[in-house]
């Protein structure tokens, strides 16, 4: 794998395992996040560079794209990974949560993409794989916030992937569920299932890397009961989520587990 990749988000979790993959196949690998000591111990650890930012920022994450460019050469990849994940009821959701979750987890991929699209287009060729979540498809209570963010994600992708199909540029994003992350902190895992790893997901970007198509769910069997899911009545769909707990895992957690990434995320860093 010769390409030259830049990871956001990539401190740590699924962005730190994605980027130990590709550089494992010998891709040259560029991380960013918005913790510089993490990400520079991350970039220590690995052997690449690693660079401060802020997916808010336009001005941010241009710059970001054009040190990785200096760094690696001209980007065949983009790994949109940065998001955040608050949880808990909808009534007690606050108006900064919103917008933070909102502002991360779509306007940062928007605005990485159209950054990326202003580079790869003019060349004809180059890959953006967005991170979104089964949470974008599969609506769960107390995950409103979430749900709503990578909903937008998914139509997001997949309507610029329809834009720029012609273009030599490709498009796809990648559906993870339960991620053994900080992410999930404090939370059950659903009744009889097991969470994914970091390392899961990376092999599936991997994958995908190598072979485009529109959207990957991680693991590939949920994909097919998602869909099929989505076509029965209301009252079995309820079943189906009392059965696995998905009533319940986000309104009933635990505070305490989720107080350092809680706080982390509304901090910026």
């Amino acid at each position: 794998m010769s390409k030259a990749i830049a990871i956001t988000g990539a401190a740590r979790g699924i962005g730190l395992a994605t980027a130990r993959a590709v550089k494992a196949r010998g891709a040259a690998v560029v991380i960013g996040d918005i913790d510089e000591t993490a990400v520079r111990a991350a970039a220590d650890e690995l052997g690449v560079t690693g660079l401060v930012v802020d997916v808010t920022s336009r001005e941010s994450f241009a710059a970001f794209l054009d040190a990785a460019e200096t760094a690696a050469g001209p980007l065949d990849v983009l790994i949109n990974n940065a998001g955040i994940m608050p949880i808990g009821p909808v009534t007690q959701e606050s108006e900064a949560d919103a917008r933070r979750c909102l502002d991360i987890n779509v306007h940062g991929v928007m605005t990485g993409t159209k950054l990326a699209l202003d580079r790869m287009l003019p060349r004809g060729h180059g890959h953006i794989v967005n991170v979104a979540s089964l949470a974008g498809i599969l609506y769960t209570p107390g995950l409103a916030l979430y749900n709503a963010s990578k909903a937008a994600v998914v139509a997001f992708t997949e309507a610029t992937r329809l834009e720029v199909r012609d273009r030599g540029v490709h498009v796809g994003a990648v559906l993870p569920s339960f991620t053994n992350t900080e992410l999930v902190a404090g939370t059950a895992s659903p009744n009889g299932m097991r969470n994914c790893e970091p390392e899961d997901i990376a092999a599936a970007v991997v994958e995908l890397i190598g072979r485009p198509r529109p959207q990957v769910v991680v693991p590939k069997k949920l994909g097919a009961q998602t869909r099929i899911g989505a076509l029965l009545p209301d009252r079995v769909r309820r079943a189906v989520s009392r059965r696995y707990g998905l009533d319940k895992i986000f309104l009933e957690y635990d505070p305490a587990a989720r107080k350092g990434y809680d706080a982390r995320i509304r901090s910026g860093s």
